[in-house]
């Protein structure tokens, strides 16, 4: 049975309870309008771990002031029915009261990896998401936390964080889920049109192109690069914010593609910000 809260206080009761019977706790982070890619995240947290506890949580201090907080999908029976049938134990479900009470005052910056490519266009957005995450590690104290790898920037600046502040979670990174077109599974792809999101699906385009490039042999970041971005210029109903071939762990700029390479993109299509990305490990 899946149990409901929006108390800190009950999720730690509830947590002391399970380590008492001797099990690992996995925690898995959202911000609810699940989808399949969500599924896939509770499913790894469910094989590996004797308590899952999921969060539903639309952050406020990760918005900024002319961002879509106000009509982010909320869907919380949706969201527990999907909990219910991937084996969730308990969803914390708070209100913004509950994670940031009179007089909050806190947050947490990691230096460098959140300036540049969705940090470039959405100042302090990472500052919210790494106050929250770690409030949740704190609240949950899970032995692993899980996150997509479509957040692939969100996921280096977790880690590092987790790192930087000697917290004792694993932070695991699991595949990007994809629509049968292609189009990256996101909970905002419920603003598009049906012609915005044929026009959308020119990002998975354009960074399949990038992989059979890079897997046949190209081997310049910048090359890589600027194909994203040229096919991305040239699509209708697409503007571009960035097209990057970085290092996934360090987000650092590369020159030449070795053995690991993440080539990522951020576009606007109608009103909708989407982000997707390619990641390559262990080329020859």
């Amino acid at each position: 049975m899946t149990a409901l809260t929006e108390h800190k206080a009950e999720v730690r009761t509830l947590v002391r309870d399970a380590r008492e019977r001797g099990v690992r706790v996995g925690l898995v982070p959202t911000m609810g309008a699940m989808h399949a890619g969500h599924a896939s995240l509770l499913r790894a947290a469910r094989g590996e771990n004797g308590f899952v506890v999921a969060s539903l949580f639309v952050n406020p201090i990760q918005f900024g002031p002319h961002e879509d907080f106000a009509k982010y999908p909320r869907t919380l029976e949706q969201d527990l029915d999907l909990c219910r049938r991937e084996g969730v134990d308990l969803v914390f479900a708070p209100t913004p009261a509950e994670m940031y009470p009179a007089g909050f005052a806190t947050t947490i910056h990691v230096a460098g990896l959140g300036e540049k490519m969705c940090g470039g266009v959405r100042p302090g957005h990472f500052d919210g998401v790494c106050t929250v995450v770690a409030k949740l590690l704190e609240i949950v104290q899970p032995d692993v936390a899980y996150f997509g790898e479509k957040d692939a920037q969100q996921l280096a600046i977790v880690r590092r964080m987790v790192r930087d502040m000697d917290l004792e979670v694993e932070i695991r990174g699991c595949p990007l889920v994809r629509e049968p077109d292609g189009l990256a599974m996101s909970s905002r792809n419920a603003y598009l049109s049906p012609d915005e999101r044929r026009q959308a699906l020119t990002l998975s385009s354009a960074l399949a192109e990038a992989r059979q490039a890079i897997e046949a042999g190209q081997r310049s970041a910048a090359a890589v690069a600027t194909q994203v971005r040229r096919r991305l210029e040239a699509s209708e109903g697409v503007r571009l914010e960035y097209a990057v071939a970085v290092d996934p762990d360090t987000l650092a700029d590369l020159t030449e593609i070795k053995d690991t390479v993440l080539v990522a993109v951020a576009a606007r299509v109608g009103k909708t910000r989407l982000i997707d990305n390619v990641l390559l490990r262990g080329l020859k």
